[in-house]
C-alpha cells in the first residue's frame, strides 16, 4: 500500500503532487499540512483558517515553535464529523 502511494506521487504531474486535496484523496500525505494547505483544501481565505483556530471551530491544529501545522488524520476526522453532523441535522 505504501509503495503504491509513493508510486502514484512520483508518477503524478507536478500540479497534482502539490495539491493537498489530491494527496488526501489518494491517502494521507507524508507531511503535516500548513494553514495555506487548509485554505486551499477548503477553498477559503487564509484569514478564515486563522479565525477557525481562534474560535476553535475548524480542524484542530498545533504549533511547532512558531509554525502552525495540521495533522492530515485530524483534518480527515474533522471532515467526517462535519458530514455526520450535517446528515443528522437534515
Amino acid at each position: 500500500m505504501y509503495f503504491q502511494l509513493v508510486e502514484d506521487t512520483v508518477s503524478a504531474p507536478a500540479s497534482v503532487q502539490h495539491d493537498p486535496r489530491a494527496t488526501l484523496s489518494r491517502g494521507l500525505p507524508d507531511r503535516y499540512l500548513t494553514p495555506d494547505d487548509i485554505a486551499d483544501m477548503f477553498e477559503v481565505p487564509i484569514e478564515t483558517v486563522y479565525q477557525w483556530r481562534k474560535k476553535r471551530t475548524g480542524p484542530p491544529g498545533f504549533r511547532i515553535g512558531k509554525h502552525l501545522r495540521y495533522d492530515p488524520a485530524d483534518v480527515r476526522a474533522y471532515v467526517t464529523q462535519r458530514k455526520d453532523a450535517d446528515r443528522s441535522a437534515a
